[in-house]
């Protein structure tokens, strides 16, 4: 059966403006999305309105050098250029865009002339990145910071337009003149569409004006290939070793626990059965002894099943699952967690580790007399931070569970950073890719 056009407009609305079955809560969320827009879209053009009057600059100091006269201009040009980008990818950091940048560092020197400027590729895409948002970012930042205030502004001017000159009786920010009470009717409609219009397309705005930040501000494609592969290399390396060391503790973990335990029970057994004929008495508490020994063995198995990928993890979310752990341990802690939605199972079960192993450290070393984890997911990374204010000095190069982190997060592909001065505070934080 054929849809009619004015069908597929009203379910176009229906799904923009009731995304989740409730149209108030919908609505705000849409309405929230919206300002979020415009409040990031009013930032990139005020970082548009830089790159703006840095294009007559930049040209300027190009001119001259082809004159042999401002060579020397070229370096501090370009260092503020990379500032510029550098601000472009604060906020597109913000935005949910992970977007590195190709320097080596900040200390990293600028080209300080035309040749090492061609020989430089991300200098040249971030020039590309400036004229670009110095006019199509600009525009777009321009037309976000207007939307909401023309829609005000046309609502309420059939109440105002009397009281104002007749240069001034305009609506759509001057592009119509109304100067009559029939006209000024119109200004009601015009502030309704353009309040709709915001709504709906104000995030797509904003993507529109990211999207040359997040292709032109990384790394150059071709650069970046090799840097990957060797990344990729040494990530695979890392799991593999990740990979061995856990077999190796769960292969002592079976072997020096629960296999000892299961053959003890073998002994108990045969023992057991030599002396019901003898002394029954002697055969029930040798049986009692074979029952504690077979239970201490299925805890060992538990916690060995547990340290591979936990259940509470299945059952109950990361947030539980850290909650879970703060609560046993010994030392008060505080556990944030703003995690919307699920991440890869691989991914929570690191997190978890994490804060299992760093736990345990605050625990036996760090004489800490509270600790807290903080979990942040912002947009495909999920950040794991946990500290305390113990006596600091902790060493992941010294072959403790943080060697242990360690490994685990870059098998992932992921950092982490160990912050623990003399006297304290320690800090553990760790970044993981989590792609949804």
């Amino acid at each position: 059966m054929a849809i009619s056009r004015r069908e597929r407009v009203r379910a176009w609305f229906a799904a923009e403006l009731r995304p989740d079955g409730d149209g108030r809560d919908g609505l705000g969320k849409v309405l929230l999305a919206s300002l979020r827009a415009s409040g990031y879209g009013a930032v990139g053009a005020g970082f548009g309105i830089l790159a703006l009057y840095t294009v007559p600059i930049l040209l300027l100091t190009g001119f001259l050098s082809l004159l042999g006269l401002g060579r020397i201009l070229v370096a501090p040009s370009m260092q503020w250029v990379r500032l510029l980008a550098g601000l472009e990818r604060r906020r597109l950091h913000r935005l949910g865009h992970e977007v590195e940048s190709p320097y080596a560092g900040p200390d990293a020197d600028p080209p300080a002339s035309f040749g090492e400027l061609r020989a430089d590729p991300s200098a040249r895409r971030d020039l590309m990145w400036v004229f670009l948002h110095g006019t199509w970012g600009l525009l777009i930042g321009a037309t976000l910071l207007q939307m909401p205030f023309i829609s005000i502004r046309d609502v309420t001017y059939p109440l105002w337009w009397t009281f104002v000159p007749e240069s001034e009786q305009q609506i759509l920010n001057g592009f119509i003149e109304t100067n009559s009470q029939g006209t000024a009717v119109l200004g009601f409609a015009t502030g309704i569409a353009v309040f709709v219009l915001w709504l709906l397309f104000g995030p797509k705005l904003l993507d529109l004006q990211a999207r040359p930040g997040v292709h032109l501000l990384g790394p150059d494609p071709d650069i970046d290939l090799s840097e990957r592969v060797a990344r990729l290399t040494a990530t695979r390396a890392a799991a593999l070793d990740a990979h061995a060391v856990e077999l190796r503790r769960i292969e002592r973990a079976l072997h020096d626990g629960a296999q000892n335990r299961i053959v003890a029970v073998a002994v108990l057994v045969g023992a057991a059965k030599r002396e019901i004929p003898r002394d029954p008495d002697r055969a029930v508490d040798i049986l009692g002894r074979a029952q504690d020994t077979v239970e201490d063995a299925l805890a060992e198995l538990r916690a060995v099943v547990r340290s591979i990928l936990p259940p509470v993890l299945e059952d109950r979310g990361l947030a539980g699952a850290l909650n879970a752990l703060a609560s046993d341990c010994p030392v008060p802690c505080t556990v944030d967690v703003d995690v919307p939605g699920r991440c890869p199972a691989s991914v929570e079960a690191t997190a978890y580790f994490v804060v299992a192993e760093s736990l345990t450290n605050v625990a036996k070393h760090s004489r800490a007399a509270n600790a807290s984890v903080e979990v942040r997911r912002r947009g495909n990374t999920l950040t794991v931070t946990v500290a305390d204010d113990g006596r600091g000095g902790a060493d992941a190069g010294a072959g403790s569970g943080l060697a242990g982190i360690t490994r685990r997060v870059e098998a992932l592909d992921g950092t982490a950073a160990v912050t623990s001065p003399p006297g304290g505070p320690t800090e553990i934080r760790v970044e993981l890719p989590c792609g949804s």
